[in-house]
């Protein structure tokens, strides 16, 4: 894979057997593997959909174990309970929110994070290359290898892809609940809140602590990623996922015309070069305000949070089946 993410080589893991031209992980005889799916996304999974689901993986060879997971709580509980029956594997089906769910929970474990990509925007399974394709995702989980990536820590809540303060929660706040109580789409529901978000364009006041020095910012919003973004016509994906190091990105006092510049730098790979724009990495970094709570955007989900926040980049700590 592109950018050096760190492969464990199957000769240094344990051996793979070979059935029908296919490599499966011998230890603990990886026979069947366990399956979580968000079925609360509402995509009408039924008992055919899993049976189907079922007959693509013993297709190769694999009983899959499948729970249809109807909350966060659900899928959580489920992989908690697979991760101490000594599951080998369990897989996430899902979107990011749902990855990071069952992540959570396998972090810092031997256990091998499977991933179906059933999300609308699936940027975890994109920057790994990992196919979005579902019969193509399903081979990847059995002949796939392991590879070792960070996950990112905001106040002992982990996130694969990023974390985000001021505007960006305040959109994905409003755009759920108009999702939940007006039954709006996805993406209208985005469109509304974001209008708003622009119209109130609130600003907050921040002390970002971070390589041993304090930054005094009043921005609109504060970005964390897990490793660094790219810019240019790849903006929002990740080239390597295993550098050890958070990347932050905060805007000082933009208008609501300069938050469509930093659009325009960023298009062009320039957003560095923006003005009073920074963009700053390191393995850790802390985040003040005066602020009693703060919301917390971790991959999409939003939490109500104590500052100070504090941010780490948990190195090589989840292992992931990516394409060999």
């Amino acid at each position: 894979m592109a950018g050096g993410l760190h492969h464990r080589d199957l000769d240094a893991a344990p051996a793979p057997r070979r059935q029908n031209g296919i490599n499966y992980f011998q230890e603990n005889a990886l026979d069947s593997i366990i399956v979580i799916v968000n079925a609360g996304a509402g995509l009408g999974y039924c008992g055919g959909w899993v049976a189907a689901l079922e007959e693509k993986f013993r297709s190769h060879g694999i009983e899959a174990d499948i729970t249809l997971a109807k909350s966060g709580a659900e899928m959580i509980a489920r992989a908690e309970q697979a991760l101490a029956d000594g599951a080998p594997v369990v897989v996430a089906g899902g979107g990011d929110g749902t990855i990071n769910a069952v992540a959570s929970v396998l972090v810092d474990s031997a256990t091998r994070l499977g991933v179906l990509p059933l999300g609308t925007l699936n940027h975890f399974a994109k920057d790994l290359k990992i196919p979005l394709e579902l019969d193509q995702a399903v081979a990847n989980v059995v002949q796939g290898r392991v590879c070792q990536v960070d996950v990112g820590e905001v106040n002992g809540r982990i996130f694969l892809n990023n974390s985000g303060l001021g505007i960006y929660p305040d959109i994905v706040r409003d755009r759920e609940q108009q999702q939940r109580h007006l039954g709006r789409g996805k993406w209208p529901a985005f469109g509304r809140a974001l209008f708003a978000a622009l119209r109130r364009f609130p600003f907050m006041s921040v002390r970002l602590k971070i390589n041993g020095e304090d930054h005094l910012r009043r921005t609109p919003f504060v970005f964390i990623g897990n490793n660094e973004y790219l810019q240019g016509l790849t903006l929002g994906a990740r080239e390597r996922l295993d550098s050890g190091k958070l990347c932050l990105y905060v805007a000082q006092k933009p208008t609501r015309l300069g938050l469509l510049r930093y659009g325009l730098h960023a298009l062009f790979g320039k957003l560095g070069q923006a003005r009073d724009f920074d963009v700053l990495s390191a393995p850790e970094l802390v985040i003040e305000t005066r602020h009693h709570h703060m919301r917390v955007a971790t991959d999409g989900e939003v939490t109500l949070m104590k500052p100070p926040l504090c941010y780490r980049s948990r190195a090589a700590a989840l292992n992931v089946i990516v394409p060999a």
